[in-house]
């Protein structure tokens, strides 16, 4: 990282601007490397993917604990000058007092942004009663405001990778959320313009991020004459380099040696991260 550092303050400051106008990509690194690597790429802010993390540390998405995931957005936020959202997964509270508490810790790892789900990962009701997610939403939205405001608090309507691809509810919690005070409004799995253009225009003039984990016909361009604000590829990226792994992995077992085409060279690497360092 080059130049002088800057502050949490700089970057919480920097990442509300960018929601102000304009579109712009957030990748999402799963750790220090992949993250200084995306930051000499360019790119404005980054965010962190729970299942990426998870991966990382061979546990499945959802599972890791509350400390862990503190530590790892310490970790991410000290490795770059960038602002850093935070993937939040449902906000780590039994109760809206709960999730105040951990929101609260998590505005202390200096993170810019962060977001809380509505899920629940029960099979039989997947999503929590509308009501009782607007008070989680409020308690994470105390916890910003008693440490500043300055971070960026962003409403997750998980229907549509929840089992439940409601649009008209996925719209009705985010427009409960950006009353109870996100920022931002987010309904990953949306997929088409008409699906897009609906959400952007209900939480209006609220910014809206769209998700795209996939190869996708939509360019940012796209994204950004419907109206969407921010676009982030969940753990696309952290996928994209457990594929290539897997193949290349599955081949050696095999005993070949023929997976290792797409590899970057050592050089390449040593180059991107010694100007980093």
């Amino acid at each position: 990282m080059s130049g002088p550092a800057r502050t949490i303050a700089e970057k919480r400051a920097e990442f509300r601007a960018l929601h102000a106008a304009g579109c712009f990509v957030l990748p999402n690194p799963w750790d220090v490397g992949s993250a200084r690597y995306l930051q000499g790429l360019g790119f404005k802010a980054l965010a962190t993917t729970s299942s990426g993390f998870a991966w990382s540390r061979g546990h499945a998405d959802n599972t890791l604990p509350r400390d862990a995931i503190l530590a790892h957005l310490r970790e991410i936020v000290a490795a770059t000058d960038l602002p850093v959202n935070a993937d939040f997964e449902s906000g780590f509270g039994a109760d809206p007092a709960g999730v105040e508490a951990s929101v609260g810790l998590a505005v202390e790892t200096g993170v810019a942004g962060l977001s809380v789900e509505d899920s629940t990962g029960d099979e039989a009701a997947p999503l929590l009663p509308i009501e009782v997610a607007v008070e989680r939403m409020r308690a994470a939205r105390r916890a910003i405001d008693a440490r500043g405001g300055d971070t960026v608090l962003v409403g997750r309507a998980e229907n549509f990778i929840a089992g439940v691809p409601n649009l008209d509810d996925a719209i009705a919690r985010l427009q409960a959320y950006a009353q109870a005070g996100a920022d931002c409004l987010y309904a990953p799995g949306i997929q088409t313009r008409e699906q897009i253009v609906a959400v952007v225009t209900a939480v209006a003039p609220k910014p809206v991020n769209v998700l795209i984990g996939a190869q996708s016909a939509f360019t940012l361009d796209d994204l950004a004459a419907l109206g969407v604000r921010r676009v982030s590829v969940g753990g696309a990226l952290a996928r994209t380099a457990w594929g290539g792994f897997m193949q290349a992995a599955q081949q050696l077992a095999e005993g070949r040696f023929d997976g290792f085409g797409g590899a970057a060279s050592g050089a390449t690497l040593n180059a991107a991260f010694r100007s980093e360092t």
